[in-house]
């Protein structure tokens, strides 16, 4: 499977009596119905750890280009209109912010040991504690209560699986919550925000910005509103395209899948 394509579906699991192995691409299986599957026998395995440290560094590339305005400011110096460079047209400092991470699983801790370089203050929240070697190894502080995360940091990040619980997990209230010079940036799945609520947010200077590698649909409709604001970041869901990473998850799903028609187990296999 390659950008959930083909769906793995019943009516295409009964098509296929001799299937053995579903090989998935990166490391979300939100598109898998991993029940219905499992009862036709077949296996699903996926490329979790090969996806991980290209990721960490799309989230750092849109927490920095947000903050320093990357975007606005190649429209300004390539523009036919411009004169001359404004002295107030300003970012936000990286160095020194606090940096929220929701989800500090191996592409969250990745993008916390980047942080660290930025000497930024790294708070965190997920479903279990990391060990303490782990936690100062990166200087992390664990916050029991999202709430708390996001009332303190400066940037949050999310680097959530999505499952029904993180269904929606930023939305109205979480966002208000948060600072008004606060930053949004999401490189997990896009149905893991409330998008009208983002939105309305950003319009509203509820938040400052939003920084946005997945959002839902994929791509957005041409006409959807956070198109046309200034303050948000979108790029199309390229936190795994190198070349590298990409060859990389081709030869994991080969992988799997000799492994699965061999009878052998199947690495990487989701459970």
């Amino acid at each position: 499977m390659w950008y959930h394509r083909p769906a793995i579906n019943e009516e295409l699991l009964q098509s296929l009596p001799n299937l053995k192995v579903v090989a998935s691409s990166g490391v979300g299986i939100d598109h898998l119905d991993l029940k219905l599957i499992s009862s036709y026998g077949v296996k699903v395995s996926s490329t979790p750890f090969a996806v991980s440290t290209d990721t960490a560094d799309m989230g750092m590339a849109l927490l920095l280009a947000s903050a320093r305005r990357l975007v606005e400011g190649h429209e300004m110096a390539v523009s036919p209109d411009t004169e001359y460079f404004p002295a107030d047209w300003l970012g936000v400092e990286v160095s020194g912010a606090t940096l929220g991470i929701l989800g500090m699983g191996t592409i969250g801790y990745k993008v916390a040991e980047r942080a660290k370089a930025f000497e930024m203050k790294i708070l965190y929240h997920n479903r279990n504690q990391r060990k303490k070697e782990e936690e100062s190894a990166v200087g992390a502080v664990y916050c029991k209560k999202i709430d708390d995360l996001l009332q303190q940091s400066d940037f949050v990040l999310l680097a959530v699986t999505l499952t029904p619980q993180t269904h929606k997990l930023i939305g109205k209230r979480e966002l208000e919550l948060m600072k008004p010079t606060a930053t949004l940036i999401n490189i997990s799945r896009g149905l893991v925000v409330d998008q009208d609520a983002l939105v309305e947010a950003l319009q509203n200077k509820v938040i400052k910005a939003a920084a946005l590698d997945v959002t839902y649909p994929e791509p957005l409709p041409r006409d959807h509103p956070l198109l046309k604001l200034k303050n948000v970041v979108i790029t199309p869901h390229i936190g795994s395209a190198t070349k590298k990473t990409r060859w990389v998850m081709m030869e994991e799903m080969a992988e799997s899948i000799e492994a699965g028609l061999a009878g052998l187990p199947v690495p990487r296999e989701v459970l």
